[in-house]
């Protein structure tokens, strides 16, 4: 172990081990463009050692057989031990990825904190095992198990919250769990397993190997592991979705997202973009339930267009440490590029820009940022029908409610959405015609208490909720 920014040692099934290789991870801050940290570069050894000690815990050990409340008490312990450390944490996920501050106090801390309550929480009330009166008059016992060894797969735009609603469920659940943190966030994750190692998980049950690409494949394909659980890109969950079908691994992928935020005739449209400053560029735009797509009545379309563009312009840029900022910088150069060349796109398919555009903001000198920009477009350009993860809108005109609908349902993803009315009955009914795993009336911020995963290429099962502790159990039929 070493401070927050610099680690030596990995985390390997409950012990600070060196790794197997010499190779090592550099966190450069998109502020300043220099180094923040490192941590060790995990090779594929160290994952095959992880998997083993994995393996014994979940099949020698008592970890998945001891009573649920037993462990929820380990996960209290641990829930403890992080509120004690919230703004650490926040500060540490900020300086290392760019979030602004004051998000980073509500989602890249308090909310992890959270999801282990929550989790302790339900231990009591979920259905472990059940009895049911059989129809010929004998008796079903049905048993909820732990489904055995997890791979834990987390990005880095909200690491903390991605790893925990994988890691609290599974650990709740009776299995041993193997983190693998993104290159570009393994600081926090580690920092995190030091207070998995105060709070006394027994031996094997807990591993964290930050590592690249290559060392997620290999747990991916590890004939030791029993479940996947990844967040990420949809590219890179139809690979792993692929691998885990041909070895008929189980799996739950929470992909991308390229949401509609509909507001109707009857909406108060200051109301609605000050909702939208949030629900649209939080966390700078590199969040996969971003309201990206703005669909507006061609009645009012040029109202909502420059009330939008009203809003990013004045949105607040600059140093992520500071509490005022809203919109800090990209997490690495490339996501910069990306995000930029996507303003490119827009303007070349005929898309108005608004607001922004490329080029770094005023007041800005270095740094991975990109200007809050608003396209005044339409639902064929690929600035809004591709995820772009980045503070790029494109509000879009529909000519009558079912139009808005048909737009709003015409797309690869089914992540995330809003409804922004007068009259919160009738949003709710348009809610409910929409085809996505989570959506707000006058609003958008997902509740832990419910569950969150996508229809269509946003995935495949849900997280959060008890919906989320499901994804770790397998249901075993008993006759007594």
């Amino acid at each position: 172990m070493s401070d927050n920014r610099n680690w030596d040692q990995l985390y390997i099934g409950g012990h600070w081990v060196e790794p197997a290789g010499s190779g090592r991870i550099t966190v450069i801050s998109p502020v300043t463009e220099e180094p923040f940290g490192a941590t060790p570069d995990a090779t594929t050894d160290d994952v095959d050692r992880a998997v083993a000690a994995a393996r014994r815990a979940f099949d020698e050990g008592e970890w998945p057989l001891l009573d649920p409340m037993e462990r929820a008490a380990v996960l209290r312990r641990f829930a403890d031990i992080y509120l004690s450390h919230l703004d650490e944490m926040a500060e540490l996920v900020t300086g290392e990825m760019g979030s602004p501050i004051s998000f980073s106090h509500l989602g890249q801390s308090a909310g992890p904190w959270k999801l282990i309550d929550l989790y302790a929480d339900m231990a009591a009330d979920f259905p472990w095992e059940e009895e049911r009166a059989g129809l010929a008059g004998g008796r079903v016992l049905v048993r909820q198990e732990p489904t055995g060894v997890v791979g834990a797969i987390a990005p880095w735009n909200v690491p903390q919250v991605t790893i925990m609603s994988k890691l609290a469920p599974a650990l709740l659940a009776g299995c041993a769990v193997i983190v693998k943190p993104s290159p570009e966030t393994p600081l926090d994750a580690l920092l995190m397993a030091q207070w998995i190692d105060e709070a006394g998980f027994p031996e094997g049950v807990v591993s964290v190997i930050p590592g690249g690409r290559e060392v997620g494949e290999h747990l991916v394909r590890s004939g030791g592991v029993d479940k996947i659980a990844f967040t990420g890109s949809t590219a890179a969950g139809r690979r792993i979705g692929a691998i885990c079908g041909e070895a008929l691994r189980r799996v739950s992928l929470e992909l991308g997202g390229k949401s509609a935020a509909i507001v109707l005739e009857d909406a108060d449209v200051e109301r609605t973009v000050q909702g939208l400053r949030f629900a649209s560029f939080v966390n700078s735009g590199q969040a996969c339930a971003a309201q990206t797509r703005v669909l507006a009545p061609q009645s009012r379309y040029d109202e909502v267009v420059d009330a939008m563009a009203a809003v990013a312009d004045d949105l607040v840029v600059g140093d992520p440490a500071d509490a005022a900022t809203e919109i800090g910088p990209m997490v690495a150069q490339r996501q910069q590029a990306r995000v930029s060349g996507y303003i490119d796109i827009g303007r070349d398919e005929g898309a108005r820009i608004v607001a922004g555009g490329t080029g770094m903001p005023e007041g800005v000198d270095r740094g991975w940022y990109v200007k809050p920009t608003i396209f005044a477009g339409d639902n064929s350009m690929r600035v809004a029908r591709e995820e772009i993860f980045g503070p790029v809108i494109v509000v879009i005109p529909y000519s009558d409610e079912r139009d808005a609908i048909r737009i709003a349902n015409d797309s690869d993803f089914g992540l995330a959405g809003s409804v922004w009315t007068a009259d919160k009955a009738h949003g709710l009914d348009v809610a409910r015609r929409i085809r996505t795993g989570t959506i707000g009336v006058n609003k958008y911020g997902p509740d832990f208490v419910g569950p969150f995963g996508g229809y269509k290429a946003s995935g495949i099962g849900r997280e959060y909720g008890v919906e989320g502790l499901e994804e770790f159990v397998e249901v075993k039929n008993i006759a007594p």
